[in-house]
């Protein structure tokens, strides 16, 4: 630690908050203006943005346009997310209460300030000045009160090398597990048409979703990031990607006889009912988990009608079903048995089997790639903070990344 010095942050470090911008000048398409679900772990950093208009945008704020490499700090609601700028958000402007970093003189490496907003000594000041009774925040008043701990250039060049190998790695995983999933939903498109809504054949049959499935809520319970008990999953665990990060999800308490009469399976499918209603996930692996209040279970006669069940939810057809039966005049929802009550075209056993073997494979590699980013977050997290204060060298580091890439 001898080596790494602690200085203001504002000596080494140029920030800017991005601008309040008014609904009014959002605009339908341009510029795209970043929100913070964009800094969210695996997310997007396109992720829930709006657009504001290019020629507003020059005249008013230009100098708060991206470039490549720009490091993203959330300093509201989920205080201290940290994204990196990458070809998708190169001229595009962060909103408030996210915060822009880049070098402010040599002495620190660009592809550092990422890993030093996520050091230990730094999360734990921004946890002191959050403020605010409902929503915790903190700006760049505060900023300048804070340190940072900064080794040398070529320790700094170091850490974000072994580190970045990790990031990379994950990132590939993440690219791997979008295209499985665009493949399994083409693979239903191509086996059953377009939409099994106006699919048919002979041996197929016309009814109900509620045909193929059971239906049941879930469980009321207030969810905690500490392990008290099973993950706890909930509307904002199924609705960004279709496919379920456990380690995303937290925990709930819950009796034995709740334990059993929630407890999900291989092969469960959730419908979201209020939030977000209509979205839906399947349960693809073992986890000890139950599901929250906000959710609905469809459970099904076999693994193949879940996944023809699934792939239906996923469709233009359910999609346009959805939004057409939503009620709520405050807040949209949808009731187990508006759910299930959409009309499709069912097909035979076989076709669905057929199906199931053709994507069992797909859906295996999905998460497979999901697996390996669980570990190797993991080790990051593991690594992190004895690198980022000097008490772990960096070519042990480099081993223990060998070992796992």
């Amino acid at each position: 630690m001898s080596e790494w010095e602690t200085v203001p942050l504002q000596d080494v470090l140029d920030f800017q908050e991005g601008p309040g911008i008014m609904a009014v000048d959002f605009h339908p398409e341009g510029v795209p203006l970043l929100r913070l679900a964009g800094l969210k772990r695996n997310a997007s950093l396109l992720a829930g943005c709006n657009y504001l208009d290019p020629e507003k945008v020059t005249k008013r704020w230009d100098h708060f346009r991206l470039r490549k490499g720009d490091v993203l700090l959330s300093t509201s609601a989920s205080l201290g997310e940290v994204a990196t700028v990458d070809d998708s958000a190169v001229g595009a402007v962060a909103y408030t209460g996210i915060i822009r970093f880049r070098p402010k003189n040599s002495a620190v490496d660009a592809d550092f300030i990422q890993y030093m907003l996520l050091a230990p000594s730094f999360k734990r000041q921004i946890e002191a000045m959050g403020v605010g009774s409902v929503m915790k925040h903190f700006g760049p008043t505060h900023l300048r009160q804070m340190t940072v701990d900064v080794p040398r250039l070529r320790d700094q060049h170091a850490i974000a090398e072994v580190l970045g190998v990790l990031d990379e790695k994950i990132a590939v995983n993440e690219r791997i597990a979008a295209k499985a999933d665009e493949l399994s939903h083409a693979l239903f498109a191509s086996e059953f048409g377009v939409t099994a809504a106006r699919a048919s054949g002979s041996d197929w049959t016309p009814g109900y979703l509620s045909d193929l499935c059971s239906t049941q809520y879930g469980y009321t319970a207030s969810s905690t990031p500490e392990p008290a008990g099973p993950r706890f999953l909930r509307v904002k665990d199924i609705n960004k990607r279709n496919w379920i990060t456990w380690d995303d999800v937290p925990h709930c308490e819950i009796s034995e006889r709740d334990l059993e009469r929630y407890r999900l399976s291989v092969g469960d499918v959730l419908v979201a009912r209020m939030a977000d209603p209509g979205k839906s996930a399947i349960v693809e692996e073992p986890a000890d988990s139950v599901f929250a209040s906000y959710l609905v279970r469809l459970r099904t006669a076999s693994l193949a009608h879940s996944y023809f069940v699934w792939g239906f939810l996923k469709s233009r057809a359910y999609a346009d079903y959805a939004e057409s039966v939503r009620g709520g005049s405050v807040q949209a929802n949808m009731n187990a048995k508006v759910i299930v009550g959409a009309q499709l075209s069912i097909p035979p056993v076989a076709l669905m089997e057929r199906y199931l073997r053709h994507i069992t494979p797909v859906r295996s590699r999905l998460t497979l790639a999901l697996k390996e980013s669980r570990t190797l977050t993991a080790l990051r997290e593991t690594l992190l903070p004895p690198l980022m204060s000097g008490r772990l060298r960096v070519k042990d580091a480099e081993q223990m990344v060998e070992d796992h890439v």
